[in-house]
């Protein structure tokens, strides 16, 4: 071989492996490195991953009632499993858990996902939340699978505004100014009613007729 063809032949071989080394640097030991990660909490466990948990209390900081833990959940196993229990540990009492179509379990099927909370996706709600759910905070949150078992992670706790408006409690308390203008409405009307109407009727109809053509009779009467 040349002494020219021999110099393209090692520039070449160096160009490959230079490639070769900037691609494995960008992988790493584990290709998922390159995944796009989610912005909220995330964890992986045999088969299952949680993704994008949140546990999302109500709108007004004030305002008492339920808070609602959301998540996407993963299965990436060849069977399906079901959520038997989510628990919010310090922060909160049952979770009580609600299929899509509102009874059985809540089934994550093999190779799919499920979102927990949201119009037409199953829920889980912490019907009786406790001080410690404190919104911008971290809350332990505990996943419990049929076959994977326990998942658990730090979800970050927001209120049921922007972007969580349609993930939150269902049921939201009932705002004292609603119902403090309803009742002086309702004292408003009946009062207004029975005092203008009769009393017009009753001293214009009969008087008119009872003085008017009485006296008139008799007077004629006199006459002949």
């Amino acid at each position: 071989m040349s002494r020219s063809l021999r110099r393209g032949a090692l520039a070449a071989a160096a160009t490959v492996l230079s490639i070769g080394s900037l691609a494995a640097c960008g992988a790493g030991s584990n290709a998922q490195t390159l995944e796009i990660k989610p912005d909220n909490a995330a964890v992986t466990k045999g088969e299952i991953q949680v993704q994008n948990a949140l546990v999302i209390t109500q709108p007004e900081h004030d305002a008492k009632g339920p808070a609602a833990v959301s998540a996407t959940l993963f299965n990436n196993g060849v069977l399906p499993q079901t959520l038997d229990a989510v628990s919010v540990p310090g922060g909160g009492g049952e979770v009580k858990l609600k299929a899509a179509d509102g009874s059985g379990k809540i089934v994550v099927p093999a190779g799919g996902s499920v979102v927990l909370g949201g119009k037409g996706n199953p829920s889980a709600i912490v019907e009786t939340p406790r001080g410690s759910l404190k919104d911008g905070a971290a809350q332990k949150v505990v996943f419990r699978f049929s076959r994977t078992g326990y998942v658990q992670l730090g979800a970050f706790v927001v209120p049921a505004k922007s972007y969580f408006s349609d993930y939150g409690p269902t049921e939201l308390p009932e705002l004292p100014a609603a119902g403090a203008s309803a009742s002086p409405a309702a004292s408003g009307t009946p009062s207004g009613s029975p005092s203008g109407s009769p009393s017009g009727k009753a001293s214009g109809t009969p008087g008119g007729h009872g003085s008017g053509t009485p006296s008139g009779s008799a007077s004629h009467g006199a006459g002949h």
